[in-house]
């Protein structure tokens, strides 16, 4: 009987070893955090949260006083995101682009996913049409994604009524995910 509970205790403390911290996943999408970012970050904390990785600052608009675009850079190259500061004055992130597809929501919906899988996971609140794109808000969450017009059928491609999130393709891929903290 001791061996058996000996065991047990082994085996729970394995799984429990096993089991990772969603907080600690560079790549995760939750409701607060894009990989490394949190909500509550500053635009002056990001050389100190990304300081094994490259940050870009858009020269002309530093030069008077604000940043408009930071675009952060893996160590080897790759664009991994572009952050946009909100529009008051905390000097806080208000919107991220991801340009990477590691980068996953809590749900597995990332880059490359199709308007099919995000139907799947998140009901659609808003579709918002513009020249060349189509703008789906999600319920529940501050990640909407960006479709592009050629994805859709022909019929709509360049009709300038309304679409629904029904008309579009389940095999229509995202072009950008983004998400909002405004």
């Amino acid at each position: 009987m001791k061996k058996l509970t000996f065991l047990l205790a082994i085996g729970s403390l394995l799984v429990a070893g096993c089991t990772t911290d969603p907080a600690a996943d560079p790549f995760l999408i939750t409701q607060d955090q894009v990989g490394k970012l949190h909500r509550d970050h500053t635009l002056s904390q990001l050389d100190s949260i990304y300081r094994a990785d490259s940050l870009v600052r858009d020269t002309t608009r530093s030069q008077l006083g604000s940043a408009s675009r930071i675009e952060v850079y893996e160590k080897g190259g790759k664009h991994l995101l572009t952050l946009s500061p909100a529009g008051d004055s905390l000097n806080l992130i208000g919107n991220i682009r991801v340009h990477d597809k590691r980068f996953t929501t809590d749900k597995n919906i990332f880059l490359g996913s199709t308007f099919g899988e995000i139907k799947e996971q998140y009901e659609i609140r808003k579709v918002i049409t513009s020249l060349n794109n189509v703008l789906v808000l999600l319920k529940g969450t501050d990640v909407y994604i960006t479709i592009s017009r050629e994805s859709l059928p022909a019929s709509l491609r360049y009709s300038r009524d309304p679409i629904e999130a029904v008309q579009i393709p389940d095999s229509a891929p995202v072009k950008y995910l983004m998400v909002g903290w405004d």
